[in-house]
């Protein structure tokens, strides 16, 4: 397994110093650097490269994640919107190439957060979403996107993947649409796992084959082993389904900017927020991961 982390840990924003935190995760013995798309279309031709030197000369992996915005939604009803996102997945799988990085998660399928003020649609987003992600497929083959993975979420966040059981029918039906998108895959997390499943190993197994990445965190948003989640129960698991991919830990504990406002954290998850703090706790968190799943 490659072991790695969200830039978003140390930051109250969807933005930050990439190269820092390449630097640092390097340093702290993480292998992969998992950062924001939001930024990358803002990204020079020139920034793109130092990027990836950076992560070449750190021996750190790059993965992105992504909530889309709604004007990003491929599932949208409006077609206009549909068609703005796929042309705007290509030019961000262009620049992930440039970078290196080959891998994207998240709610690519739809939008994140949801607007619940508003209705939803989730048979018309569902079908919609496997039209658009078979599209998706496609055009993430052409720029070398090994993996494009669904990621399924907890009820509060969306409506359209919130069990392992959806997101592996979801990713089904793409590939039975798009046979040679077979980049796209399930992703799960344990946070949203915590909330949806009955029994979080049963989820992992239903996946099985499908899952192409795999988020970690405690119930309570902290960092691997400060919480109650079944870890032993996760290792089997994705020993039972061979599973030796790429696992990225996903805590937030830090209050505040829209960091905290999306995540909804309304106070300190630890009592040090300091950065010292917080990179020891994910160097602790790091070496127990290692332990609990390896």
């Amino acid at each position: 397994m490659q072991h790695g982390i969200y830039y978003a840990y140390w930051e109250r924003e969807w933005s930050g110093d990439y190269l820092h935190y390449i630097e640092k995760v390097a340093d702290l013995g993480f292998d992969i650097l998992e950062i924001a798309a939001g930024p990358l279309p803002e990204y020079t031709p020139a920034q793109l490269s130092e990027l990836r030197e950076c992560a070449q000369a750190h021996g750190i992996r790059l993965t992105v994640g992504y909530g889309p915005a709604p004007e990003n939604n491929i599932a949208s009803a409006d077609p206009k919107v549909r068609e703005h996102a796929l042309a705007f997945y290509e030019d961000l799988f262009q620049r992930m190439e440039k970078i290196g990085a080959t891998l994207i998660g998240g709610a690519l399928y739809s939008c994140w957060p949801i607007d619940y003020s508003k209705p939803v649609d989730k048979k018309g987003d569902w079908e919609r979403g496997i039209e658009g992600v078979a599209r998706l497929g496609r055009i993430g083959m052409d720029w070398g996107i090994e993996t494009i993975g669904m990621e399924v979420l907890n009820r509060f966040e969306n409506h359209v993947l919130n069990t392992a059981r959806e997101g592996a029918a979801f990713v089904q039906s793409v590939r039975q649409l798009e046979s040679r998108a077979t980049n796209i895959k399930v992703m799960l997390d344990t946070f949203h796992m915590n909330i949806e499943e009955q029994s979080i190993g049963n989820a992992i197994r239903t996946a099985g084959d499908l899952l192409g990445h795999f988020h970690t965190g405690e119930c309570n948003r902290m960092v691997p082993g400060q919480g109650r989640t079944p870890w032993r129960e996760i290792h089997d698991a994705l020993a039972d389904i061979g599973y030796d991919g790429t696992v990225v830990m996903e805590p937030f504990v830090i209050p505040g900017g829209t960091v905290g406002r999306d995540i909804r954290i309304w106070r300190d998850l630890v009592e040090n927020i300091s950065e010292e703090a917080l990179d020891k706790d994910a160097e602790e968190a790091l070496r127990f991961q290692r332990y609990m799943l390896g």
